[in-house]
């Protein structure tokens, strides 16, 4: 049996939030697909986060940070770095609560998400792609501005609204083997696992992640935290390292966490655009991609995959 290891929202801080988000954002639709299920040779059903407000799960996260806080907390507005989904995800929710938003966001953001930053209100600040370069920019601007810290990532009241999309998939198909999740910082990983271990323990959570951004992989593996170094793929969504608060949940709920080519997130990714019309980014088709590569771990099961996000770049498409 699973040690239960805090600091970790409990179940009645999963359901706290789902009351707390749910008249603002989406109850997102779960897909099955004929043709990808005879494909992958199992039973699939896609949690669609890809038509989430702001096109993203983050929008559940940031919506439960910010409608958490008092009047006094909210005053000089939020900040945090991004490189584009809770950038997005923040400024929404902060617009929704009359508050300003800070982001730092690394050069080398897609354009569609530094877009749709600017159209939610958030005022951008960019950095250099690293970890220093984000968290030592985030001071500058928290410095400047009073404004207060809501990380992407390593933030409870975040974890468990990223738990409220497994909640919502196992509510409509409650008898499922597998539940996957791509992973990154890992906030939709660990609020995953907590979801599937408090409705159903005997469900197995199985992360996704870039083989050229595997710090979680090795983390995972190591049991010793590992930081993302350089990484170089094209799913700019998990080129994060874990934080303090995901990394001992997952470690404790998740049971395997896989790598996938940059070749198999690419086919997976237009596999979905092609067979079943929906637009998903690069980071979102990374669970499918790992069915597709790693099929006998997967054939004759029944798997629920939570479709992270669609903001995909139209001008950069990975296989024009």
């Amino acid at each position: 049996m699973k040690k239960f290891v805090p600091p970790a929202p409990s179940l009645q801080e999963i359901v706290d939030a789902h009351q707390r988000i749910r008249p603002f954002i989406h109850q997102t639709p779960v897909l099955t697909c004929n043709g990808i299920n005879r494909f992958a040779d199992a039973r699939i059903w896609f949690k669609c986060e890809n038509m989430q407000k702001v096109g993203a799960f983050k929008a559940r996260g940031a919506t439960n940070a910010v409608r958490s806080l008092d009047a006094d907390q909210l005053k000089h507005g939020v900040a945090t770095h991004s490189s584009g989904n809770h950038a997005q995800a923040l400024s929404w929710a902060a617009r929704l609560s009359g508050i300003n938003a800070h982001i730092v966001m690394p050069s080398n953001s897609s354009k569609v998400k530094v877009d749709a930053v600017r159209s939610y209100g958030g005022t951008i600040t960019f950095c250099e792609s690293t970890l220093d370069a984000r968290e030592a920019t985030l001071l500058q601007v928290i410095g400047r501005t009073g404004a207060l810290e809501i990380h992407p990532y390593n933030n409870l009241k975040i974890i468990a609204g990223q738990a409220t999309a497994a909640v919502e998939l196992l509510e409509e198909v409650p008898d499922l083997d597998i539940v996957m999740a791509p992973v990154g910082g890992g906030g939709l990983l660990s609020g995953t696992a907590l979801a599937c271990h408090y409705i159903d323990p005997k469900l197995r959570v199985i992360a996704a992640e870039p083989a050229q951004a595997d710090d979680a992989f090795r983390s995972f593996t190591q049991k010793t935290f590992i930081p993302s170094v350089n990484p170089n793929t094209i799913a700019d969504g998990l080129r994060t390292s874990l934080g303090s608060l995901t990394f001992p949940i997952i470690l404790a709920y998740v049971d395997n966490i896989v790598t996938v080519s940059e070749a198999s997130i690419i086919a997976a990714m237009r596999l979905l655009w092609e067979r079943m019309k929906v637009v998903v980014e690069p980071s979102a088709a990374v669970p499918l991609a790992a069915l597709m590569e790693q099929p006998k771990l997967f054939q004759g099961q029944k798997i629920g995959i939570i479709l992270s996000g669609g903001n995909a770049d139209l001008d950069q498409l990975p296989w024009i």
